[in-house]
């Protein structure tokens, strides 16, 4: 399907709204980019980094025993695999590659679950670059681990305490920085959003996820899944591996983190709760009040906590192409704890939400059907979180 309509934008979504000194940079990283994609040396050299850094292609593994009970054959593609444990690795070494080519001297970034931080900080420290990363100070408290491999890594790891001192405020403040950096600095953002030319970027360092997939489905199964699943904050884990199934005849199936309930409105469903407006340089569905002010997003999930979504996945939203569904804390924990047992994983938090529609999927399917989740992360990073919330009370 034809997404792009003009260029930078996903129909009424997507664009470059931003300072009027942002946009020299805009352009050339927009140019710098074609010329990277049509160089072959450049495609080569991200290819070898992910097979013999990454350790790509990441495995397709039969989750036998949660197929059992469900009736169908549950794939999972294991990013949690990749080296830093998740499929952010896999943006961060393309747009380092991309800083370096363009004589860049300094990289920064945002995080909110603290993966993208950490992959940041790795591909800045395997090609020697100053790394500075922003992080909201919730964050900073709920990723503790994440953020001492990061200091390890050699990044500076600065809190941002404005706001609800979650991933948007990061990013807020990362923004303001490359504005005043710009000349020697590159912003490396984690997910299919911001300004163009980023949401279409990140998603073609990340398609590699689909891509592995299609071809692991056609060796294994000798077909197409009929769904896949993936959890949606920014989107980058579902582009990445939604992309190469856009014009085939699959379910693709992205899932919202519903917080404490829609009710009590602490929650980060963007699509579903959200109207459209614009934030980080894109126009998208976002969290409002009735004044347009943007509302704090909730999640257990720190990498879910974000009050919008990429401009392709809100694109794909409305034109019906997705099918959106939604996930409260509670029923993630619980997708948490079965796929530990089942099957000896420890997925994200953000990974559990995907994992938590599950039955609500298999049951519309007929029997034996092949469906892949997507789990983008592993869960060592939530271990603390986790573990408060059983000492609280909220246990399996």
């Amino acid at each position: 399907m034809d997404q792009v309509m003009p260029k930078g934008h996903f129909g009424q979504f997507g664009g470059q709204y931003v300072a009027e000194t942002l946009m020299p940079a805009l352009a050339e990283l927009e140019g710098a980019l074609d010329q990277a994609m049509a160089d072959n040396s450049f495609r080569e050299e991200f290819r070898a980094l992910l097979a013999d850094y990454v350790g790509r292609p990441t495995p397709l593994t039969l989750a036998s025993r949660l197929s059992g009970e469900l009736g169908i054959n549950l794939y999972l593609k294991r990013e949690d695999l990749c080296h830093t444990g998740a499929h952010k690795i896999n943006n961060t070494l393309g747009q380092v590659l991309l800083a370096k080519r363009m004589g860049k001297k300094r990289i920064i970034a945002e995080t909110g679950a603290g993966q993208h931080g950490v992959a940041t900080a790795t591909a800045a420290a395997l090609m020697g670059f100053e790394c500075i990363v922003y992080m909201g100070e919730e964050d900073v408290k709920r990723q503790a681990p994440n953020v001492e491999r990061m200091h390890l890594l050699g990044a500076e790891v600065v809190p941002v305490t404005s706001g609800s001192r979650t991933l948007k405020d990061a990013m807020n403040e990362a923004i303001r920085q490359w504005v005043t950096h710009v000349d020697t600095t590159f912003y490396i953002i984690g997910s299919v959003a911001g300004p163009h030319p980023y949401p279409a970027m990140v998603r073609e360092f990340q398609r590699v996820i689909g891509d592995e997939t299609k071809a692991q489905c056609i060796a294994k199964l000798g077909k197409l899944p009929e769904a896949i699943i993936a959890c949606i904050g920014g989107g980058s884990n579902a582009m990445g591996i939604f992309t190469a199934f856009l014009d085939d005849p699959v379910e693709l199936v992205a899932v919202e983190a519903e917080g404490e309930g829609y009710d009590t409105g602490k929650h980060a469903a963007a699509i579903r709760a959200g109207k459209v407006g614009v934030l980080h340089g894109q126009k998208s569905y976002l969290l409002q009040d009735d004044d347009g002010q943007v509302i704090e997003a909730h999640s257990v999930s720190a990498g879910l906590d974000y009050p919008g979504v990429g401009p392709q996945v809100a694109y794909l939203a409305e034109s019906g192409r997705l099918t959106v569904m939604s996930v409260t804390d509670d029923e993630a924990l619980k997708a948490f704890h079965r796929l530990a047992l089942a099957e000896g994983i420890l997925p994200a938090l953000e990974s559990s939400h995907a994992l938590a529609v599950i039955d609500q999927v298999a049951k519309r399917l007929k029997p034996g059907s092949d469906v892949v989740l997507n789990l983008s992360g592993r869960g060592d990073k939530d271990l603390a979180t986790v573990l408060s919330i059983i000492e609280e009370g909220g246990g399996r």
